[in-house]
């Protein structure tokens, strides 16, 4: 919409609050099969990726949640060689995993096509190149669909990527007990999985039954959260496995892990990873 300002989107938070983005150009306005998905440049925040609505990385501050993401589940594993990623059509969360000298192979699935295709145009920012890392590999699938079909035991590490659990319903059945149970199924059984679980403070309900289908299915669970400043709202993480437990990761061993695989991050260092898993969940 306009205003005295300019144009200006308007963001859903919560069932009860929105932000306002002051928009300063727009690459690509596109509406596909699976979603809408918008390719900006906002004031304050630089080039941005919107799918229904909802701001899912910014050029600005998307290094905040893609490493508080990928880091902990990397850095629990003592070498994840292989690394399954379901969603993250923008590059970001490929890119850092892609940091860990240890991976050999990194698949990324995602459901639209659309969404890589303008990524790898507009978003080098975010994806530096990972595309073309010949590491990796883009698998133009539905998320669930590709985890059914992968044989057990495959990966090392997965990592979910995906919009919130009530953004809308593509990504919804991967935050169910039956998608977890399958995940855990392809993991080896040293493995980790690593999700995003939208908003414990807005969305209270949605997120604990995500968190529950997670415990149903792994030993260890930890869980905790961080302000994302483009989202305008707070981000849970959870990190689960049946071999180790994230609240035992000292942050003496996660930063040398991260130093022995040559990953530089520019946010996540260890005492803020124990500041984090510290804090506890914050609920509405």
């Amino acid at each position: 919409m306009s205003s005295s300002d300019g144009l200006v989107i308007i963001e859903p938070v919560s069932e009860y609050t929105r932000q306002i983005l002051k928009l300063k150009k727009i690459y690509a306005v596109e509406k596909t099969p699976y979603q809408e998905i918008v390719f900006a440049e906002l004031e304050g925040f630089g080039k941005a990726l919107l799918i229904d609505e909802f701001v899912q990385s910014t050029e600005k501050d998307e290094f905040i949640y893609h490493e508080l993401l990928v880091h902990p589940a990397m850095a629990l594993h003592p070498e994840p060689k292989r690394v399954l990623i379901i969603g993250g059509g923008e590059g970001a969360s490929l890119r850092e995993v892609l940091k860990h000298g240890t991976v050999e192979e990194a698949v990324m699935v995602d459901i639209d096509e659309k969404v890589v295709e303008f990524s790898k145009r507009f978003l080098e920012v975010m994806h530096r190149g990972s595309f073309f890392d010949p590491r990796a590999r883009v698998v133009i699938m539905d998320g669930l669909e590709y985890v059914k079909k992968t044989a057990d035991g495959t990966f090392d590490v997965v990592v979910m990527d995906l919009t919130d659990p009530y953004a809308g319903p593509t990504a919804l059945p991967l935050y169910s007990y039956e998608a977890f149970r399958e995940i855990k199924r392809i993991l080896k059984p040293e493995g980790v999985m690593a999700t995003q679980a939208g908003s414990s403070y807005f969305y209270p309900k949605e997120y604990r039954q995500v968190k529950e289908n997670i415990e149903k299915n792994f030993k260890h669970v930890a869980e905790y959260w961080a302000w994302i400043p483009s989202f305008a709202t707070n981000v849970n993480f959870i990190v689960a496995s049946d071999a180790y437990d994230l609240y035992g990761l000292s942050a003496e061993m996660f930063d040398t892990r991260l130093k022995s695989r040559n990953v530089n991050t520019k946010y996540l260092v260890g005492r803020r990873l124990t500041a984090h898993l510290s804090m506890g969940v914050l609920y509405g």
